[in-house]
């Protein structure tokens, strides 16, 4: 596998990949690569010809700066997990990527003005303008995204869809740790005590799919997170899988799922969950 650094460079291998009529897949990640990330990139490498995985920690799409300082870097195992599957990693430096700062504006709609949109303001701006680039630049047949960030992937099928961008975005399950907890980057964060308590997360939203009342769900959720004094949640919302807009029966979509934002102690989580 080839580490690339330079955008110059990266053109020139897509060109050339293109120029021998071969698919690409795209995996684009911020690093500190799990089994989470390795089962898309493990998918891209069964549908495409080339796999082309990012390693970018996007400074524009953190709202909360001390959450960027403290995302976890690993770029050398990172490059070390991926060698046997991927072709190549795009690694850049911040500098690579904005020599000057972005000035870019998407307004992607209802998609991005709920849950994260609205907990984390810029947030999916910033996303837009890194996949944007990323797309532009690899041009893949297909990009693979992990459904931990659900609404990560409405905004990005929505980014496409205003630029015309002819890649399709492929969603991909959750992978979760043996303990149930959603894997994520992030969880390097917790203490092996704190890793272990996150798990109910993950058991409270499973107890909750018994219930069938969405203010029952509601309700069971928030005062069973309550329990547990390491947690703080920050939301839990019940919504149309499509449109992700509030649903307050689940006669309201054809599709409902439920989406928690919890802080375990400094660490902020995210998980969903599928009702019908």
């Amino acid at each position: 596998m080839l580490v690339i650094n330079t955008i110059a460079e990266l053109t020139r291998i897509v060109d050339e990949v293109k120029s021998e009529g071969k698919t690409i897949g795209l995996v684009p990640t911020m690093g500190a690569l799990h089994d989470g990330h390795l089962s898309l990139i493990k998918r891209a490498r069964l549908e495409n010809e080339v796999v082309f995985v990012s390693i970018f920690v996007n400074p524009v799409q953190f709202n909360n700066q001390d959450d960027l300082v403290k995302y976890p870097r690993t770029l050398e195992r990172d490059v070390e997990l991926i060698g046997e599957y991927a072709d190549y990693a795009f690694a850049p430096t911040v500098e690579e990527v904005f020599p000057t700062p972005p000035t870019e504006e998407y307004h992607f709609g209802p998609v991005e003005e709920v849950m994260e949109g609205a907990a984390r303001p810029g947030h999916f701006n910033g996303v837009g303008v890194i996949v944007r680039r990323l797309l532009d630049w690899v041009r893949p047949d297909k990009a693979y995204f992990g459904e931990k960030d659900y609404q990560q992937i409405a905004v990005i099928r929505e980014l496409v869809r205003q630029c015309d961008i002819k890649s399709e975005i492929v969603p991909c399950p959750i992978v979760r740790e043996p303990n149930g907890l959603a894997m994520s980057s992030r969880n390097r964060r917790l203490t092996p005590e704190q890793f272990e308590t996150a798990a109910n997360i993950h058991r409270i939203l499973v107890e909750s799919q018994q219930l069938e009342d969405v203010p029952q769900i509601k309700a069971f959720v928030e005062v069973e997170i309550a329990k547990y004094p390491e947690f703080k949640l920050d939301y839990f919302e019940i919504a149309d899988a499509d449109t992700l807009q509030t649903v307050h029966s689940m006669a309201d979509a054809a599709g409902v799922m439920g989406f928690i934002t919890v802080y375990v102690g400094e660490v902020r989580l995210i998980d969903n969950i599928r009702y019908k």
